[in-house]
């Protein structure tokens, strides 16, 4: 099977995640991108200045596709204010809510009361199942939402997402408006880790879009290339023994 196949006959949908306007206008043409993500710290890399401006051309960019930007602010109140413009941007707009504010402070009463008012919320910076239920707990029916569990955060601290990505899905079957986020994925094996435990969508940065073709590759044919990979840059380089 090709990688085109294996695209086409993933059930989680790939949202991609980034800040670089030029590969978005390129990704939202893509059939195998259903939505898109941004954050501070990925729009500060990209050299982002004006947070308003970058987010109007991107909303132009992608005009049918979900998209997630970031409220900054550490204040609840200044949160909700951020929130409420963020929405505003666009039907198909989502707004990302830290689940704690940088005193540890949770966020659930802030994503409650957006979520009464009809704010689409992606509730990022999620890492624990506790987390991810006391969240499920306070979006209300009927608001479409996200929680982001950020796997590959956890499998950085020698972890296994996998039952954490579970139990949340476990928790939020009884709520059809709330899906799960496969977040910080490390390599192109999440999002087959994503698509067997039944996550509803996985975020991946253009470094992995890139290795899309891979899905699938014959690893003796991978393995002839490794070697010849190998070969060609001793012989640039000029090496001998």
């Amino acid at each position: 099977m090709t990688s085109a196949d294996l695209l086409g006959a993933l059930n989680v949908r790939i949202f991609a995640d980034g800040a670089d306007l030029c590969v978005i206008g390129e990704l939202a043409r893509a059939p195998h991108i259903s939505g898109f993500t941004t954050n501070p710290t990925l729009m500060h890399k990209a050299g982002v200045r004006d947070y308003r401006a970058f987010a109007r051309e991107l909303v132009r960019l992608v005009p049918d596709k979900p998209i997630s930007f970031e409220v900054f602010s550490d204040d609840f109140e200044d949160m909700e204010r951020q929130s409420d413009e963020i929405a505003g941007w666009g039907e198909h707009v989502y707004v990302k809510v830290p689940v704690t504010n940088t005193r540890g402070q949770p966020s659930l009463d802030l994503i409650a009361r957006l979520s009464r008012r009809g704010v689409q919320v992606n509730v990022t910076a999620v890492l624990t199942s506790e987390q991810a239920r006391r969240v499920a707990d306070r979006l209300s029916h009927g608001v479409s939402a996200y929680i982001s569990i950020f796997a590959g955060r956890v499998a950085d601290t020698g972890r296994d997402p996998l039952p954490i990505v579970a139990d949340t899905l476990r928790h939020v079957r009884g709520l059809p408006d709330v899906q799960v986020i496969w977040a910080s994925p490390r390599e192109l094996l999440n999002i087959m880790q994503a698509e067997q435990v039944g996550c509803h969508i996985i975020t991946v940065t253009a470094d992995l879009l890139r290795k899309l073709h891979l899905l699938g590759r014959e690893l003796e044919d991978y393995s002839l290339d490794t070697v010849r990979m190998f070969h060609m840059d001793a012989l640039e380089a000029g090496f001998s023994l």
